[in-house]
């Protein structure tokens, strides 16, 4: 008999009831046998029930129905008990009654059980879910893998640069017939890097392209040396990269200047000047513009007019012009500014646009509304269609570093019901069907990580789809992180985000029950372990985290991963059980390095170490009032 037809003979409902009682592992296993035990593999419902199970939602719901129901049976605990010589078993009738009453037993937890569920579901209607990544990701085992890092050499010196942000590239959202996902960084020597992050076109997890250097930095006055002083990338910008999947173009921040780069070829295609230095850009959406946050206002880009303009006209061969290069041009230009919303606060950190609903289109669509946050303590809502006026603001109190957004509503009244299982199915589907969307913020306050949820709702005037209003909030201040939170992002059901202790926590979309928590860095047994290259330093932080998902293509198995980048380096953490690449992967055909350059770099790594330890001292000190040492 055929391998693939055997399973056939046992209808789907006696196979889910014995995949039942296997353990995950095994499941995992059994998907191999044939195509039809692997789509019964990948179920969602029993997918669903395992992370139901699991969840430490689950958990803390029976640990206080437990302590509730020891504090109102402390009394008489066997009150309800029946004596013992009551029961006999010359007595069949009774003993059916009990048997009745077993079976109404387990019928009521089973009720109870199901309703459980319901109430902590985070998925909302026409939300496209695989559960069997969902339980990899809160269950399964988690690699930290670190991306090939860019060398440059002169003579007989080799040392590695540092990337300067991170972006993920995706061609077509996905939808090129590949699934090709490519991580895109600007170095410190002004070039742009492509990393392959699946294999698709290259060695998985090494540079696939690398651009000229300085390609970054504006011709002016002084030699290469002087530029690079002058222009160098700062490192404290997280949000410098912006990518159009669908023209196959890159945004990046150097400094006050806007840089278009064509990622077909690595060139630079355009180079727009503004008045301020450019400290964050907004996601690209291609209904909407790129919204520019300069250190003192916030402006936008409209690429779609470049775009439209350029589609009839030749393609250069021969470089930029002159003019186009010229770094005075825009002082001297006689057009007026276009308009630009001006900051009493400086330092807008984050701008992130509203998703519709996903009952008025697709879920890749925005709305007109779009949120930045910063170094103040409110969020600023801004509406395109009456822009640069401030349509409102969210009083936050922190400092908010990052946002996400969901096509979804929020409520905190509405999670406190459902985090005590008082809901009812029929009302937890009313609460999911309501209209809104959530937006969701991290930040420091008062030195502690800052996790805050805004449910927001779309008001109605005559008919016409109003701009979104804040009708509910929740600040999770005490048991987020235990350091300010760098990086916010929506990983499948739930809520991921990176602090200053180089964590990754995993969040229930409540903002207050945990899923799990990860460290990028590590260190040795002693601690002072020096690093070789490819591994994990203890003192890693991711500044900007990703999710590999894309909007559109094939979707696989466990292929949604978490890409960050520390400041310097980037990395991807997978849900697998051995890393998927390392250092050895990425080394040239002669080997391993010799002992001198070893000892030259491991010298190097202690150094380094050291004076950061004395940094380390010196704050601290200075924190106790005392001073600089020596001093």
């Amino acid at each position: 008999m055929d391998q693939n037809s055997w399973p056939a003979l046992f209808p789907d409902e006696l196979w889910l009831q014995i995949i039942e009682y296997l353990e995950p592992r095994d499941i995992a296993r059994l998907q191999r046998v044939s195509t039809k035990l692997r789509l019964l593999g990948l179920d969602n419902n029993l997918w669903r029930s395992r992370c139901f199970e699991n969840s430490n939602w689950y958990q803390t719901l029976n640990n206080r129905r437990t302590s509730r129901a020891l504090v109102s049976s402390s009394d008489d605990v066997d009150v309800h008990r029946p004596p013992l010589h009551s029961i006999s078993r010359d007595r069949p009738a009774e003993g059916r009654g009990e048997d009745e009453t077993t079976r109404g037993a387990c019928s009521s937890k089973h009720a109870q059980k199901l309703r459980d569920m319901e109430n902590w579901d985070p998925t909302f209607p026409h939300e496209p879910v695989l559960w069997y990544d969902e339980y990899i990701q809160r269950e399964g085992p988690i690699c930290v893998n670190w991306l090939e890092a860019p060398r440059m050499s002169e003579g007989d010196v080799e040392a590695i640069m540092e990337a300067r942000g991170i972006a993920l590239y995706s061609p077509y959202d996905g939808d090129d017939g590949i699934g090709t996902k490519l991580a895109v960084a600007p170095l410190d020597d002004g070039s742009v890097c492509l990393w392959d992050i699946n294999g698709t076109r290259g060695r998985r997890g090494g540079i696939l392209a690398k651009s000229q250097p300085d390609a970054l930095y504006m011709e002016g006055f002084g030699g290469p040396s002087e530029r690079l002083r002058s222009q160098r990338l700062d490192s404290s910008i997280s949000d410098r990269v912006s990518i159009d999947n669908h023209s196959h173009r890159a945004y990046f921040a150097v400094q006050s200047h806007l840089i278009e780069v064509d990622l077909n070829r690595l060139d630079v295609v355009s180079r727009d000047s503004f008045e301020w230095s450019i400290t964050t850009l907004s996601a690209i959406h291609p209904e909407r513009p790129l919204m520019v946050g300069t250190s003192l206002g916030i402006h936008f880009h409209d690429f779609r007019a470049r775009a439209r303009a350029t589609q009839d006209a030749p393609e250069r061969v021969d470089g930029q012009s002159q003019q186009d290069a010229d770094v005075f041009r825009s002082i001297f230009d006689p057009k007026p500014l276009p308009p630009y919303a001006s900051l009493s606060q400086p330092t807008p950190t984050n701008i992130v646009y509203l998703p519709q609903s996903p009952q008025g289109g697709s879920l890749s669509l925005v709305t007109e509304d779009f949120y930045v946050s910063g170094r103040f303590s409110s969020i600023l809502h801004y509406d395109l269609r009456k822009f640069p006026h401030i349509v409102d603001s969210i009083h936050s109190g922190a400092f908010i570093n990052s946002m996400a957004a969901l096509p979804y509503p929020f409520s905190a009244v509405d999670h406190e019901v459902r985090r005590l299982a008082e809901a009812s199915a029929e009302k937890v589907e009313e609460m999911k069907s309501r209209e809104g969307c959530s937006l969701i913020a991290g930040g420091g306050y008062k030195q502690k990580g800052s996790l805050e949820v805004y449910g927001l709702s779309s008001g109605q005037s005559a008919g016409v789809r109003g701009t979104a209003i804040k009708n509910s909030a929740m600040k999770n201040r005490f048991t987020a992180a235990p350091s300010p939170i760098f990086s916010v992002a929506n990983h499948g059901t739930k809520i991921v985000f990176s602090d200053g202790f180089g964590n990754l926590t995993w969040f229930e979309r409540d903002g207050i029950t945990d899923c799990r928590r990860v460290r990028i860095g590590h260190s040795g047994s002693d601690g002072r372990r020096p690093r070789v290259d490819g591994d994990a330093r203890f003192d890693d932080t991711a500044r900007k985290i990703v999710s590999t998902r894309t909007k559109h293509g094939e979707t696989r198995p466990n292929n949604d991963d978490i890409l960050f980048w520390t400041g310097e380096r980037l990395g991807l953490v997978s849900f697998t059980g051995a890393p998927l690449y390392g250092e050895k992967d990425f080394m040239d055909g002669e080997g391993e390095e010799d002992g001198e350059a070893r000892a030259r770099r491991e010298y190097a790594e202690r150094m380094r170490e050291a004076l950061e330890r004395q940094a380390d001292e010196v704050r601290f000190m200075g924190s106790l009032g005392l001073g600089a040492v020596g001093s």
